[in-house]
């Protein structure tokens, strides 16, 4: 099996070196990731310039880009072979409920989406995680990560990707299959003067996690609720972001006018 993996961290994050290290014995593994962080990507593709791959090791490569255009070029010709896997992570860092939308860990696998088996996300969620420097560090995320392909990947239908979050506990309870988790508003942007006195800006922090379960779904948590228990989160989602519970009657209403 050839699996390609990517990251939003940067191709010398512990996170992707401890992920390549764990797969190895599966098959081949080839590392195509940004030279530096890129993290807040989500499914961006470099367009006004051109992208330079740097094989920096066997089997390592830097690009200048995206974690999706790392993506993008493994599967459209940079390599004279096709890849069977796309695995993105591990990155450092939870990526939950709908900060899934701005994630490059997910937007890098959501890019591999039309591979022969489903490509797969990988979050390292816990407050430390962000000053781990080592691989080492990251070797029961990436263990599990091991088992769960050897284990044999559950069939998704097309254009689907499992986004998984492992906690930082000592000893992990099990895992949940779980459904994408929502968060209240955003917190307020915050203001500063720089030193040359011009006015500048930071990004808020993102909202709490809604606590109460969805409705209709009975025995499934939500994403948010797996990991803060000390389970693996496993949420299958998809490319097709169409409300099909409105689409009819909206159609209805249209055609009326």
């Amino acid at each position: 099996m050839n699996i390609l993996i990517a990251n939003d961290d940067g191709v010398f994050a512990p996170g992707i070196q401890a992920l390549a290290h764990a797969l190895r014995p599966l098959g081949r593994v080839v590392i195509v990731a940004p030279e530096s962080e890129r993290s807040g990507f989500s499914s961006a593709l470099t367009l006004d310039r051109p992208l330079r791959p740097v094989e920096i090791a066997p089997d390592m490569w830097a690009v200048n880009g995206t974690p999706a255009d790392c993506v993008y070029l493994s599967m459209n010709g940079l390599f004279d072979f096709e890849f069977d896997l796309v695995v993105s992570g591990i990155n450092s860092g939870a990526n939950l409920g709908d900060d899934v939308l701005y994630s490059g860990t997910v937007g890098a696998a959501f890019e591999g989406r039309l591979m022969k088996q489903p490509a797969i996300a990988v979050s390292f969620a816990g407050p430390n995680v962000r000053s781990y420097n080592n691989p080492q560090d990251y070797a029961v995320a990436a263990k599990w990560v091991h088992d769960f392909i050897a284990g044999g990947l559950v069939n998704l239908p097309p254009r689907h990707i499992f986004n998984v979050n492992i906690p930082d506990v000592a000893e992990l309870k099990g895992t949940k299959v779980t459904y994408q988790g929502r968060r209240l508003q955003s917190k307020p942007i915050t203001s500063h003067v720089d030193p040359r006195g011009r006015q500048v800006y930071w990004i808020g922090l993102a909202g709490e996690a809604v606590a109460e379960p969805k409705k209709g779904l009975t025995d499934i948590e939500s994403d948010f609720f797996a990991v803060a228990n000390g389970y693996v989160s496993v949420t299958p989602i998809q490319m097709d972001a169409t409300n099909y519970e409105i689409l009819n009657n909206l159609h209805a209403e249209f055609s009326k006018l």
